[in-house]
């Protein structure tokens, strides 16, 4: 399982981009998860150990294909520096997890809500945060697969 990443002008992830077709630059697929190889289902398997196997898997991959890192530290300070650096959010998945179609309480997607001015937040449903891009932010950073 993966996603796909266009990158903007200064090498950050865009949805934009791909939504409305606009990428003017490289496309990848960042792979987040392992469910199946070679007909052996790996969905009971824990995450950390299809995660193992992925990145295996991706040591041999051509450019454009790349393993999402899974960082461990807590899911609020990964967030934090996520709108930091200007990114659409995270998911955090539970360390021993195995994968379930649909909603787990073991895995939480966390969006940081967009603001349409600076005076007036945009509502959004679900789990997010405020975290708009403060002057003190530090300089957005590449992920490793856009520049």
């Amino acid at each position: 399982m993966g996603e796909a990443v266009a990158c903007d002008r200064d090498g950050m992830p865009s949805f934009d981009r791909l939504r409305y077709r606009r990428q003017d630059g490289a496309v990848f697929l960042f792979a987040f998860d392992l469910l199946e190889i070679n007909g052996v289902d790996l969905r009971r398997d824990p995450i950390e150990v299809r995660k193992r196997q992925l990145r295996t898997l991706l040591r041999a991959a051509t450019v454009g294909l790349q393993l999402n890192e899974h960082i461990a530290e807590p899911g609020e300070v990964v967030f934090r520096h996520a709108c930091k650096l200007g990114l659409e959010g995270i998911v955090s998945k539970r360390l021993g997890s195995r994968y379930r179609s649909g909603r787990s309480p073991d895995w939480l997607k966390m969006k940081r809500r967009r603001q349409r001015s600076a005076a007036r937040p945009k509502r959004t449903g679900g789990v997010g945060g405020d975290c708009p891009r403060s002057p003190n932010a530090p300089p957005r950073r590449s992920p490793s697969g856009c520049r």
